[in-house]
């Protein structure tokens, strides 16, 4: 964590979390969500207008991307300054990049060491790696195909759906924290 994000945190301790307002893809791109966006629909699953804006800014990108991660309950979050941005994902909260010489790294940047390949009934493969659990790109299905046919990882198969329970994260932490859904709990 930037060391300007953990002084904030020191001089105010008490500002709310914000929840809906950034997404990510599949593919590693994060997504701003205004109240337009959110009021389209869930940012997975949901329609482009639902998804929001397309973040492009290289400073601001390196910045959520260092103030990146979980919470105990498996919500993944932007540290903004005192401010936790919960982020809504599309798939997993890492998207892994796999080199032609299969190293692998996060969309973040970070290298990753792969304990465990994964494959869904979609045929969607996955990474568990040393930092947490991952999509792997699109772009790189090539080079995990050549290090499933190597031998290197066995995919095991899963259920998409059994995911998030399965590696401890939560989707949409909106949805988990929507004020319709905290007023029919108990009911």
């Amino acid at each position: 964590m930037d060391d300007i994000v953990t002084a904030a945190i020191a001089k105010w301790p008490n500002v709310p979390n914000c929840f809906g307002w950034l997404g990510l893809d599949a593919r590693g791109n994060w997504y701003m969500r205004d109240d337009q966006a959110q009021a389209a629909g869930p940012f997975a699953g949901g329609s482009l207008l639902s998804k929001g804006s397309l973040l492009q800014h290289e400073k601001l990108i390196d910045f959520i991307q260092r103030n990146y991660e979980a919470d105990a309950e498996g919500q993944w979050f932007f540290q903004n300054g005192p401010q936790r941005v919960y982020v809504e994902l599309e798939a997993t909260p890492l998207v892994c990049r796999v080199a032609p010489n299969f190293s692998v790294c996060s969309h973040t940047g970070e290298l990753a060491r792969v304990q465990r390949c994964l494959v869904d009934q979609y045929g969607r493969l996955y990474l568990e790696t040393g930092i947490g659990f991952g999509l792997v790109h699109t772009q790189d299905m090539t080079h995990a195909a050549d290090a499933v046919e190597c031998g290197l990882w066995v995919p095991e198969a899963v259920t998409s759906a059994d995911l998030p329970k399965r590696f401890g994260y939560v989707r949409s932490p909106a949805k988990r924290h929507s004020p319709a859904r905290n007023e029919n709990a108990g009911h």
